[in-house]
């Protein structure tokens, strides 16, 4: 078997061996497999609470597990084309920051239903099929400014800040200064509890720790469920002055955790999105796709270049050969995604740790994709988490996701003025939609004003044009 899928992968031709490949397979999924949890405490909402996918006749827990199911199958199918069609060592699937915006700002903030949220994902990966299959990729990478590309990082990095800090009960609500921190921290186990394990997750991960993040939130889990067994409780939602809380009272979340095939029925999740077109809003609707599109697109092709750049697969021109291969395999991971209920499948930057431990071929790739496929066998304990031991991850990420900024030129006005509002209007808005607006509406004005107005093309004067005319048809009352 190693001899024929030494000669189906070409191992001489990268330089590598059947167990360097398996190695460097397991830890790539090591490093992101927090997202079978993640994912589904992001994208999950709750009745006249968080935002997000909820399912009329199922419990939160019920939700979970499904999203949990359809998360492992979405980066399955994806990483496995990556590896038996693109023969590279990428792990893909469902990417932190779009199920964020997903949930908060298109559910949350846009009240646009969650089924139609799934509609505009599985269009997207649709048209980033098309896209991908009649090679207009050129086209595309040069539509979006410069700037704007290597600012969405840290925006998206930022905006998951804020929603774990949150999560977590280091921040909370405050009428008077929109956020603060927490006034009855010291008190507050999770809050506590959230802290130690993001300290945790931080050192080792610094300290180069495979897996660090599964390691944090199983060890944030576990002090959760024992702080609970001594009886400690969760403050209320509203203490000290008004202040709100983020998440449920609870240290625990669900604690019932059930083995049967119901946990694995996504009947009411597969093929929702065909009644989210049955309800859509064209302008909102085009809106919303464009952003998830958006950001998929560069997310996974900035990705592919830098952890192709990692195994020394880029040509003299800094490019990747063959991209098309992988980018295709995350366009038909995100419509496979949409159309079984979860948000747009990216390819993931802890695919350089694969990289790094020798993998070179797609056998690191289809171990990462039956990886996925034997943790099926764990789905109901993803609803056994609590928020807060998840959402622990998405800090780390946007620490990470901050040392974007550093591709940014900011010594050049017309680079730095859509950049940082790309970046500032993101959090503050709680949208990477509006950041992304702002970043390409601001590039053309500010090259005009500089004399470099025959830098901007017709396309991206277009798109500038576009998003302002949907912000005064949204934002005028009684024209929508």
């Amino acid at each position: 078997m190693a001899s024929g899928l030494a000669a189906f992968f070409g191992f001489d031709d990268h330089d590598t061996d059947f167990g360097t490949e398996v190695t460097a397979g397991v830890t790539t999924f090591l490093t992101m497999s927090y997202i079978v949890v993640v994912n589904p405490s992001v994208l999950v909402g709750t009745e006249g609470g968080k935002p997000g996918i909820i399912l009329q006749g199922h419990s939160y827990a019920e939700t979970v597990q499904m999203v949990a199911v359809v998360t492992l199958i979405a980066a399955a199918v994806a990483t496995l084309v990556t590896a038996l069609y693109a023969n590279r060592p990428f792990g893909q699937a469902p990417g932190l920051g779009l199920n964020a915006f997903f949930a908060f700002t298109v559910v949350g903030a846009l009240g646009v239903p969650w089924q139609t949220a799934l509609a505009a994902v599985v269009v997207e990966g649709i048209l980033f099929v098309f896209l991908t299959l009649v090679g207009a990729r050129e086209y595309v990478v040069k539509l979006f400014p410069e700037p704007v590309k290597r600012a969405v990082g840290a925006g998206i990095g930022l905006f998951l800040a804020i929603i774990g800090l949150q999560a977590m009960h280091v921040t909370a609500g405050d009428p008077a200064t929109f956020l603060t921190f927490n006034p009855v921290f010291a008190t507050d186990p999770v809050a506590v509890v959230s802290v130690i394990g993001l300290l945790l997750t931080a050192g080792l991960y610094a300290a180069g720790v495979r897996g660090a993040i599964v390691i944090g939130i199983v060890a944030t889990t576990l002090a959760s469920y024992g702080l609970a067994s001594l009886g400690l409780s969760v403050p209320g939602p509203s203490v000290a002055g008004g202040v709100t809380l983020y998440t449920p009272a609870s240290l625990t979340g669900q604690t019932t955790i059930t083995y049967s095939a119901a946990a694995y029925d996504i009947t009411p999740l597969a093929g929702a999105f065909l009644e989210g077109l049955a309800n859509v809003e064209p302008a909102r609707f085009l809106f919303v796709m464009v952003t998830f599109f958006f950001v998929d697109f560069f997310d996974t092709a900035g990705t592919l270049v830098g952890v192709g750049q990692v195994a020394g697969f880029l040509d003299e021109n800094g490019d990747l050969p063959g991209i098309e291969r992988p980018l295709l395999a995350d366009a038909i991971g995100t419509t496979v995604g949409g159309v079984l209920g979860t948000s747009t499948v990216t390819t993931y930057i802890e695919s350089s740790t694969g990289v790094e431990a020798g993998g070179r071929t797609g056998l690191t790739a289809l171990v990462v994709g039956l990886l996925f496929v034997a943790s099926l066998a764990l789905v109901p304990l993803a609803a056994a988490v609590p928020i807060h031991a998840s959402h622990l991850a998405l800090v780390v990420v946007a620490i990470i996701m901050l040392g974007n900024v550093t591709e940014i030129d900011w010594d050049d006005t017309t680079a730095a003025i859509p950049a940082g509002l790309t970046v500032i209007v993101m959090p503050f808005t709680f949208s990477i939609a509006y950041g992304i607006a702002a970043g390409i509406v601001s590039y053309p004005f500010v090259k005009l004003a500089t004399g470099e107005g025959g830098d901007v093309r017709l396309g991206q004067w277009a798109l500038a044009g576009a998003f302002v005319a949907y912000f005064f048809v949204r934002t005028t009352p009684g024209l929508v």
